[in-house]
This record gives structure tokens, C-alpha cells and sequence, in this order.
């Protein structure tokens, strides 16, 4: 079953995830729903051994705990 990107990067938008992980064969998946993703510049990836991807969100240094 494939995985549900724009719901994972929503639930990393929203704090509900701190990260997921892209595989070689996931990445074109991803990559269409990444390019429909209204804030898609503050998902930012990161590569690792075997072509492993590992996505987290930018919120651009905001903290819930300012106020």
C-alpha cells in the first residue's frame, strides 16, 4: 500500500510527526504530492545511505512556547 505524502507532511506541519522517511522507490510518489503542497519550501529532506530520504519541517524557528 502506498503511503499518503500529503497527509504525512501535513502531520509534520502540524507537529503530529517529527519526521518520515522516502525510499528510492517512494520517491516519485512523493514528489507530485510534495510539488502540490501549499508549503512544500519548509519541508526539507535530507539524503542518507542507500538513497534513503528523511523528511521534517522547517517552521521557520517559531516555538509553541512563545507567546
Amino acid at each position: 500500500m502506498a503511503k499518503d505524502f500529503t497527509a504525512l507532511m501535513n502531520q509534520l506541519k502540524n507537529k503530529e510527526l517529527d519526521e518520515f522517511e522516502v525510499t528510492p522507490e517512494e520517491f516519485p510518489a512523493f514528489q507530485k504530492a510534495f510539488m502540490a503542497f501549499e508549503t512544500r519550501k519548509r519541508v526539507v529532506g535530507q539524503a542518507h545511505k542507500g538513497g534513503k530520504l528523511i523528511y521534517r519541517y522547517d517552521d521557520g524557528g517559531q516555538n509553541d512556547d512563545e507567546s
